[in-house]
């Protein structure tokens, strides 16, 4: 059994202070992943993630939520990367984004063209050992009209067109956004933030 995820969950929650279910009293917790940020005004925009389980989170609560970062900094956690990419499933050739100019889900049908399972995080195709750090995706080839995207969590690499009206899409559109978990009690103003992405419980 993964003790990681279970312990993760734990150690998030511990961080975000959640000891009771009034949530009149100890407020409310949104996790999700983060498509928007606003780096000038501390502004994040998140979907919520509906599953709660880090193995097969569903992306899916809309419309997305919007919030302020504490303004306090010791309640503020790394700061997020955006990404509009909520999931990527080869199975059924299909990618679920957040459109930000329509601010809804989009669920594209994609051509594959090429796909690698069991990459993990230190394959030499995603990192770069000479330099000590990852591979930066996604990968846009103009001239193949072609988008290579690497999911950590699925340890998946992936090359695949999409149709007609998405190709001139920012490259953000196809990349993953950090998964942020936020305690708040005032809807748009979070308390606290944590970036679970960013965030190792094993570090001392």
């Amino acid at each position: 059994m993964n003790i990681r995820p279970i312990l993760l969950i734990a150690a998030a929650g511990l961080m975000l202070g959640i000891t009771g279910c009034d949530t009149s009293k100890y407020g409310q917790v949104e996790q999700g992943r983060v498509v928007a940020f606003d780096a000038e005004k501390r502004v994040i925009t998140v979907v919520h993630d509906s599953a709660m389980d880090p193995a097969h989170p569903v992306y899916d609560v809309m419309p997305a939520a919007v919030f302020n970062l504490p303004t306090d900094p010791a309640e503020v956690g790394p700061l997020p990367k955006a990404g509009q990419r909520l999931k990527l499933d080869v199975d059924k050739k299909e990618i679920e984004i957040y459109d930000a100019p329509k601010q809804n889900l989009a669920y594209i049908p994609i051509n594959i063209v090429e796909t690698q399972q069991q990459i993990d995080k230190n394959h030499p195709l995603v990192y770069d050992a000479k330099e000590k750090k990852a591979k930066s995706f996604p990968i846009i080839d103009t001239e193949k009209n072609t988008i290579t995207v690497y999911s950590g969590r699925q340890k998946l690499l992936c090359t695949f067109s999409v149709p007609t009206g998405y190709e001139n899409y920012p490259p953000s559109t196809w990349d993953t956004g950090d998964e942020v978990r936020i305690y708040f009690k005032t809807e748009g103003q979070a308390l606290r933030f944590m970036n679970i992405s960013k965030t190792d419980i094993y570090k001392k």
